[in-house]
Order: structure tokens, then C-alpha cells, then sequence
């Protein structure tokens, strides 16, 4: 087990290098304007972050107002026993709550989380575990549908919900396991 940890840590020093280095090479031997195609994303990219700039506002006003009203702690005391059924600390539903819908949002629960329990909590790793593995299903519907056009977004929410809703449910657990 060391020996596949140490090839990892040896392998993880090349892996950025190889990928800076790599898709310039591979699209000038395939022939590809290289440069050209990178500004012309850019301003693509520019173009979208234009776009979606209103609904980031709305998602990061309506999170600063939940979390000022006192809301989000209301939610995590009358949760507290539900959650305690499958072993889900009420201390880490803040960052369950958030998660989904930004991800700056959700990392300023993990820097509080870190200044009220301090960096090697179980709490703060459960939550730091989870900031890794789901995704900011709202945020992603909203902006990123958003600024192609797409009204119906159909199965969308209830997959990211339940892809996010398992992923920290596993965190918690495996933190617990990994971590007691």
C-alpha cells in the first residue's frame, strides 16, 4: 500500500506538466491553430461569463440572506434528530445545504467550520470531503443552462440532487471510517 502511494505522489508532479505541455502538442501535430483556437474560446468564454453574471448574483444574495436570517441554523437544530438516524452530524448540514447551490458559498462554510472547530475536526474534513465530491447542482442548472438558453431542464435537478444527496452521505461515512 506505501509503495502505490509513493508511485502516486511521484506520478502527481507530472500529471499538470504533462497536461500544459500535452494539448499544445497534440493539436499542433493534428494541425489545429493552436493559439488562434485559445483566444477564440477566451472571447467565448468571456462572452458566457457576461451572461451568466445575473444569476450568479441572484444565487449568492438569496444564499447571504438564508444563512443571515438564521434559517440555516433553525433547519440544522429541528434536523438534528432525523439526521442522527443515519449518522449525519447537524454540524456539517450547512455545508450539505450550501453545497449544492455555490461553491464560494460553500467554501466560506468550510473556512468557518475551520475557525469554529479547527482544521483536523471530523467535522471539517466530512465537510471538506464533501466540497470534493458533489457538485453545485443549482448553481450549474442555473448558469450553465441559463446561458444557453434551456428553459426545461427535466431530470437535471432530481439527478444532481440524489448524485449530491449519496455523495454526502458516503463522505460522512467514509470520514467516520477513515477517520473514527
Amino acid at each position: 500500500m506505501e509503495t502505490i502511494r509513493q508511485i502516486l505522489g511521484l506520478l502527481s508532479y507530472f500529471i499538470l506538466p504533462a497536461i500544459i505541455v500535452g494539448f499544445p502538442l497534440y493539436g499542433l501535430i493534428k494541425k489545429v491553430p493552436v493559439f488562434e483556437a485559445f483566444v477564440e474560446g477566451a472571447k467565448d468564454g468571456f462572452s458566457v461569463a457576461v451572461k451568466i453574471i445575473p444569476y450568479l448574483v441572484a444565487i449568492l444574495f438569496a444564499i447571504g440572506m438564508f444563512r443571515a436570517s438564521g434559517a440555516m441554523d433553525f433547519m440544522a437544530d429541528v434536523l438534528r434528530p432525523v439526521l442522527a438516524l443515519v449518522g449525519f452530524p447537524s454540524e456539517v448540514l450547512p455545508m450539505a445545504i450550501v453545497r449544492p447551490l455555490t461553491g464560494s458559498g460553500s467554501a466560506g462554510i468550510v473556512v468557518d467550520m475551520i475557525n469554529q472547530f479547527g482544521e483536523d475536526s471530523i467535522f471539517v474534513k466530512m465537510a471538506a470531503t464533501m466540497f470534493g465530491s458533489t457538485e453545485t447542482t443549482f448553481y450549474v442548472v442555473a448558469v450553465y443552462f441559463g446561458a444557453v438558453n434551456i428553459k426545461k431542464t427535466r431530470h437535471a435537478v432530481p439527478a444532481g440532487l440524489i448524485a449530491d444527496f449519496s455523495a454526502m452521505l458516503i463522505a460522512v461515512w467514509v470520514v467516520r471510517l477513515l477517520f473514527g
